[in-house]
């Protein structure tokens, strides 16, 4: 796993291992990154399950401001942590279930990454904190990466679907009242 583009571009990223990890894969990265690299220059980002931390790292390294890892496994965290001092790149990091991480985060974001374990089927729950809680910026994304397409809940609308195999990437933006 690497960092794709940007200031750190090739610099390898340190993996947790493990029958559960999931990460996503320098392909899916290259063309996400495609898209949202016009939104990153100044972002403030939220990786919600960040594993290893690629996502967020991908969008330090592509000219975001500043970014916030959760992981509910202290073990990604401790990857995601050495991944942050190895690119001298600074984070804050939380060991939070999502719900708790959502709950207690503060500021809007830009984009938000959600990619949490296929089977959990959580894009709803966590579309709905993000909006109660006013966590997205006006225009910000929420990218979700599952098995399938995710449908819009009420009061947010698909900005983006890609499909590259078995992952998904939906891309999902407040309505505009």
């Amino acid at each position: 796993m690497r960092i794709i583009a940007g200031k750190h571009r090739g610099r390898i990223l340190a993996e947790f291992r493990g029958e559960d990890i999931r990460p996503t894969s320098d392909r899916v990265k290259e063309s996400l990154f495609q898209i949202l690299t016009p939104r990153l220059l100044g972002a403030r980002v939220l990786d919600l399950f960040c594993g290893s931390g690629a996502l967020g790292l991908e969008a330090l390294s592509r000219g975001a401001k500043y970014a916030v890892f959760n992981d509910i496994s202290r073990d990604s965290l401790a990857v995601c942590k050495k991944n942050l001092a190895v690119l001298k790149e600074e984070g804050e990091l939380h060991a939070l279930d999502y719900s708790a991480c959502l709950m207690s985060v503060s500021g809007a974001f830009d984009l938000i990454f959600s990619d949490p374990p296929y089977k959990a089927d959580l894009t709803a729950d966590i579309l709905r904190l993000v909006a109660e809680r006013g966590l997205l910026k006006a225009g910000g994304l929420v990218v979700c990466e599952s098995e399938r397409e995710e449908r819009a809940p009420q009061g947010w609308e698909v900005f983006d679907f890609r499909s590259y195999g078995r992952t998904k990437i939906t891309m999902f933006q407040r309505c505009e009242e």
